[in-house]
């Protein structure tokens, strides 16, 4: 991997959860990178050991744990074993999150007659709806609780959420996962103001449209084709293409970085291609 820039993050020990996932296994790796010792932390124990075997392999420092983010217990657990292996935590990114079908109407827009033939407002679930609350708030909320802890007493520790394009503008069909990541971008403000007279720095970065495992079948047929709502997705991005993962990195390692944003705090960096600029006309 190529990074935009170089920093330097020797000494320090950054904890990734959702690191079994495409987005936040980069992150993991960019900043092990940077000299880092990266804790790799899933649900999916064996996709956070492949990802740490692989910087490892390009000579990083990191090791993979199992972890539910929310389940404290299993928080604290993983909270222990990295304090054993790498010391305290320095860097938080909070990466776990994701939607669920159950959480999401089959249309874009409500017609009467719909009701009782496709999955409609109406019809969401309570459990989906709590899942995806509960995976992006809460994921987010607890490993904060159990790891910024170590960051209180130290000069120079960041906490980085990820949010989304939908905390800006909800998308259509996902009204939970675009409330939750609200409540993200809300939540790194809190925390900024919070934390702000210890050495802890919270922002976060807001994706706009990049193509992952949980979102590839919404945007692509079986045979590759760009399904409707892809065509909808470039026609409002003013850089018509998606995003490539990488490009995210820059505004990563700014914000991880005390001599380039000492004195950023509690923001929300889009990443989005223009997306969030353009009006539609």
């Amino acid at each position: 991997m190529k990074l935009p820039f170089q920093i330097d993050l020797t000494g320090k020990v950054a904890v990734v959860t959702g690191a079994g996932g495409v987005l936040c296994s980069m992150f993991a790796e960019a900043l092990a990178q940077t000299g880092a010792k990266v804790a790799l932390l899933d649900l999916n124990e064996e996709a956070a050991n492949a990802f740490a075997q692989e910087i490892v392999k390009n000579g990083g420092i990191a090791k993979g744990y199992c972890c539910n983010v929310l389940d404290k217990d299993s928080l604290e657990k993983a909270h222990a074993q990295v304090l054993e292996d790498f010391g305290s935590c320095d860097i938080l990114i909070n990466g776990a999150g994701g939607n669920n079908p159950k959480a999401t109407t089959d249309d874009e827009y409500f017609e009467p007659e719909d009701l009782g033939k496709v999955k409609t407002f109406f019809d969401l679930d309570k459990s989906g709806v709590e899942f995806v609350f509960n995976l992006n708030f809460l994921g987010t909320l607890l490993p904060t609780q159990v790891f910024a802890k170590d960051m209180l007493e130290k000069e120079d520790a960041s906490i980085i959420n990820i949010s989304s394009m939908n905390a800006y503008t909800p998308l259509t069909k996902i009204p939970a996962y675009s409330g939750a990541k609200a409540a993200i971008s809300n939540f790194t403000q809190w925390l900024a103001v919070h934390f702000s007279r210890t050495g802890i720095r919270c922002n976060a970065i807001a994706p706009g449209f990049f193509v992952t495992k949980q979102n590839e079948k919404l945007l692509f047929h079986d045979d590759g084709t760009p399904t409707p709502r892809t065509g909808k997705i470039l026609n409002s991005t003013p850089m018509n293409r998606f995003g490539e993962a990488q490009e995210l990195l820059g505004a990563l390692l700014f914000l991880v970085s005390k001599e380039a944003s000492g004195f950023v705090n509690g923001i929300v960096i889009p990443v989005d291609g223009g997306f969030s600029a353009y009006s539609g006309v």
